[in-house]
C-alpha cells in the first residue's frame, strides 16, 4: 500500500515554537554557518541577479561640477550570477505506542522534531563549512601557516592572520573583518603565549586561565569584528559502526574574510545563504507532520529550501596547517 501523500502535511507552528530553547542549544554548540554565509530571502527558487565586480567598487570619478553642469555618474557593469534553491528536509515517526509508553518521561512528538530538526541543520553547517574551508575555490587565496597554532609556545597566530588580512586586501581593497575557527582551534588559541601576551599587554582581560579569555578578546586581538568558533560535531562512522565524533569546520583551517553586514544583495562579502519560502520553507526549518496509518505513527517533517554559495571569494583567505 502507499504511504500517505505529502500534501496531507499540516504546518505545526505549535512545535517550531517550542523549539526556541533547541536554537540557543544550537547557538551553544557553535552552528555558525548562519553567520558565515547570512541569510537572504528571495521571492523564488531559482533566478538571476547583478553582482557588481570587485575592480568597480574602488573606481574613481571626477566628483567636481562646474556651472551649469551636470554631475558625474556611476557607470556600473553588473555580472549575471544565479541562485538555485533546493529543498532538504528530513522525517521522524512518533509511534503510537512508544509515545504513551514513555509519555510521563518526555513529549515524543517534541523530542521526533528535535532531531528532524538537528538532522538538516547539522547537514546544512556541513555544506557551509564544505564551501567555505574549500582549497579549490580558494586557489591561489591560502596562506600555509609554519608554526601550528596548537604549538603554544612557538606559534605566531596573529602575525599569520594579520598575514591573510594584507594579503586580502592588497587583492581586493577591502579589509576582512572576521574570522572562522572551529572550537578546538579557539582552545588552542586561548594556550597560545602569543596571543596571552597580546591580551595582558592591550588591557583586554586578565588571561591567567584559560577560561579567562573569551571569543570578544580574542576578536579585539586580531582587530576584527568577528570572531566565529564552530563547536558543532557529527558522526564520520558509517551508519552501524562505532560512532567516529568529527568537528564539522576542520582543525585543519581557519579563514579570514568580509562578512556581510546588512540585508543588500549588492555589498561585497564572502557569501549568502539563498532561502525560498514560497513553498512554506523557514531558514531554520518549517515543521509539518502528517499521519502514516500503516505504522501507526504521527510523522514529523523539518524541511527547508535553501542554496549556500560563496559570492566574492576574492574576499576571502585561508589559512592552513593550522593543528598539527
Amino acid at each position: 500500500m502507499a504511504s500517505p501523500s505529502s500534501s496531507l502535511a499540516t504546518l505545526r507552528p505549535d512545535l517550531a515554537g517550542s523549539l526556541m530553547e533547541f536554537d540557543l542549544e544550537m547557538n551553544l554548540n557553535g552552528f555558525v554557518g548562519s553567520q558565515v554565509l547570512p541569510v537572504i530571502n528571495v521571492d523564488r527558487e531559482s533566478g538571476k541577479f547583478g553582482k557588481l565586480p570587485l575592480e568597480q567598487l574602488l573606481q574613481s570619478a571626477d566628483t567636481k561640477r562646474a556651472a551649469g553642469a551636470g554631475y558625474s555618474r556611476g557607470n556600473w557593469s553588473f555580472t549575471d550570477e544565479s541562485f538555485v534553491c533546493e529543498e532538504y528536509g528530513h522525517e521522524e515517526p512518533v509511534d503510537d505506542r512508544e509515545a504513551k509508553i514513555y509519555a510521563d518521561y518526555f513529549d515524543a512528538e517534541l523530542v521526533s522534531t528535535l532531531r528532524a530538526r538537528s538532522t538538516i541543520m547539522v547537514e546544512a553547517e556541513k555544506r557551509i563549512a564544505a564551501a567555505v574551508y574549500n582549497e579549490t575555490t580558494f586557489s591561489g587565496q591560502i596562506t600555509t601557516v609554519t608554526n601550528e597554532w596548537d604549538d603554544a609556545t612557538n606559534c605566531t597566530p596573529i602575525v599569520d592572520v594579520n598575514t591573510a588580512i594584507n594579503l586580502a586586501y592588497d587583492r581586493t581593497g577591502i579589509w576582512p573583518d572576521s574570522l572562522v575557527i572551529n572550537k578546538k582551534v579557539f582552545r588552542n588559541l586561548r594556550a597560545s603565549d602569543k596571543v596571552k601576551d597580546a591580551i595582558a599587554s592591550s588591557g583586554a582581560g586578565d588571561p591567567t586561565k584559560q577560561s579567562d579569555i573569551t571569543v570578544q578578546m580574542i576578536a579585539q586581538c586580531f582587530d576584527l569584528r568577528n570572531v566565529f568558533v564552530a563547536g558543532g560535531s557529527t558522526n564520520s562512522a558509517a551508519e552501524g559502526q562505532t560512532a567516529v565524533p568529527a568537528q564539522i569546520w576542520s582543525d585543519e583551517y581557519a579563514m579570514v574574510f568580509k562578512a556581510a553586514s546588512s540585508d543588500d544583495i549588492r555589498e561585497a562579502c564572502l557569501g549568502r545563504t539563498f532561502h525560498y519560502g514560497g513553498d512554506g520553507s523557514q531558514a531554520n526549518g518549517a515543521v509539518e507532520s502528517y499521519r502514516d496509518e500503516n505504522v501507526r505513527a504521527d510523522i514529523v517533517r523539518v524541511r527547508h529550501d535553501v542554496d549556500e554559495k560563496i559570492l566574492y571569494s576574492e574576499v576571502g583567505q585561508l589559512l592552513k596547517n593550522i593543528t598539527t
